[in-house]
Parts: structure tokens; sequence; C-alpha cells
């Protein structure tokens, strides 16, 4: 169960690593919190579908459901829609107030109780979500781990959210790190060596001046079999994905070369794990959870 803010935030963080699970057998399903009522149009070659409408939440809502149907057939995985609205990236200084009613002013246990339903419902042995800072700050992104961390918890107690079903324990938690500073360096000095432009230069400045803090990296999934996947899927989001821009302006091969996987953080883990050794990287999510289960069958 992976458990995003909006849809296309699961084709830009995990996406390939779904797919892959996927093409093994694995079922995976992509949690969306909010519809995505208030993201802007990012795409600057997007032509808006015939019947659509973009000018209220509801009809941008619409689209941005169409997008995520589409993206989900592309990675193969099932897709729910938790409910709550999109509290929108607030801008200026100082910052204007969240709008009323909008998933992030939403208290705790009402925006987790769908979740561990959820859970119950679905029994994943393993979850994914942001970290705490939710990635970068956004208050969907910040809210959305909140209530992952509150689900993960709460679904194995029988004594919470009673009315939501049998309880469940998810074996493992993890944060994904889409963007870490390492995989961005990485892959810009690659660009550079290469002779080619790289698009992560002024990111690369901006963030170590901002001595953004990197979070400890555990596990390191090779998937660069699946990016035709995951880049397909980016761009069935076509109101938020420039299909000319900064995703796709790496070369497909000298990522998979220089960098072909997707970083997580095991957060907590009810199965036992070896420690593993220093500068080595756990390379499955369901490690010790696959052990697990041959054990009980």
């Amino acid at each position: 169960m992976a458990v995003h803010a909006h849809p296309d935030d699961e084709s830009s963080k995990g996406a390939a690593t779904m797919a892959r699970y996927v093409s093994e057998g694995v079922e995976v399903l992509v949690v969306t919190c909010t519809g995505g009522e208030r993201g802007d149009v990012l795409n600057p070659t997007f032509a808006l579908p015939e019947g659509h409408d973009m000018s209220s939440l509801e009809g941008t809502a619409a689209l941005r459901r169409v997008e995520m149907a589409a993206a989900a057939a592309v990675l193969g995985v099932r897709q729910h829609w938790l409910g709550f609205v999109d509290s929108g990236l607030p801008e200026g200084d100082p910052l204007p107030p969240l709008p009323e009613g909008c998933f992030a002013l939403v208290p705790l246990e009402e925006a987790a109780r769908p979740l561990v339903e959820l859970v119950r419902e679905f029994r994943p042995h393993v979850m994914t979500t942001y970290d705490p800072s939710g990635g970068y700050p956004h208050p969907d992104h910040i809210k959305s781990h909140e209530v992952a961390f509150e689900a993960f918890h709460a679904a194995a107690d029988p004594e919470r959210y009673p009315g939501t079903g049998e309880a469940w324990a998810v074996r493992k938690l993890y944060y994904d790190h889409g963007f870490s500073m390492d995989s961005i360096r990485t892959v810009h000095e690659a660009m550079e060596g290469a002779g080619l432009e790289s698009p992560f230069g002024e990111w690369v400045e901006s963030r170590t001046a901002r001595e953004i803090p990197e979070r400890p990296v555990t596990t390191r999934v090779p998937v660069a079999a699946w990016f035709p996947q995951r880049d397909a899927a980016l761009i069935a989001h076509a109101s938020q994905i420039d299909p000319n821009g900064f995703f796709f302006a790496v070369p497909r091969d000298l990522e998979a070369d220089v960098w072909p996987w997707e970083e997580y953080e095991l957060a907590e883990s009810r199965v036992p794990l070896p420690q593993p050794e220093p500068g080595t990287y756990e390379d499955d999510l369901f490690a010790g959870v696959r052990e697990g289960a041959e054990v009980s069958a």
C-alpha cells in the first residue's frame, strides 16, 4: 500500500517500484488522500480535453480522476481515493491561512479513520509514504505522513478505531526518497561528465545552500527495467507533467547506468531483520516478510 497526497505523486515517487512488484505478482494499492483539486496546470502544452472544465474545484478533480485512472492502468495497480480536499500550496510572506475544510485541517483521527479501515480491509504487508517533512513542505504531504503513520500503528490495535474491521499489523513501514541529494548529485555529475546539460545545477546549489538535512536511506530497489512504466504513468497526468520537461531531461540509458534504483528509508519493521553491513542496502521492500510468509506456510 502506497499512501500519497495527490494524483501524480504516485507516478513521481516509487512508480517503478510498484510496477516491478506488480510484475512479480504482488497486489499493489495506491491510496490518494486528496483529489488534487487545487493543483495548477503545470504542463505548458496541455490542452483541456473536450467535456472537461477546470474553472472549479469539482471540474479539476474530475479531470484529475481521469488522469489517475490512466496512470494506475499503466502501472497495473489498484487505486483508492481517501476523499479529502486538496489544501493547495500556500505562498506569500506571511503565508495565507489554509482553505476551510481542506485535508491539512482535518483532525488526525477523522483523517486517519478511513485509512485504518482500508488497511484492515486490504491487509498490506508493506506500507510506503512520505517522511515527517512530507518530502517537501506541502501541507498535504505532511498530513499524508501523519495519517499513514497513525494508520500503521492504529490498524494493529483492536482497541482503536472500533467499527473499522478486524485488526491488521502491517509488517513494514517505509518512507520514499524520490529526490535524494545523493541521487541528484550523481545524475548531475554523470550528465556533466557526458558533456550534457544537467537539469539539476540550480537545484543542487539551492538545496545545498539551504542545508536541507538528508534522511538515512536503508533500501535501494533495482527498478531500471520499469522506467518505461514510470515514465508512461507520469505522462498520463497530462495537466501536471510536461513531456518535454524536468522529469524527462535525463537520458534513460544514463540514468539506468548510474542510478537504477528507487530509494527508501525503513521507518519501522515488525519482522526481524539482519543488521546491514556498513555501506550496504536492503534491496527488497519485502525482505523479512517473504521469509516469514514461507515459515508460516
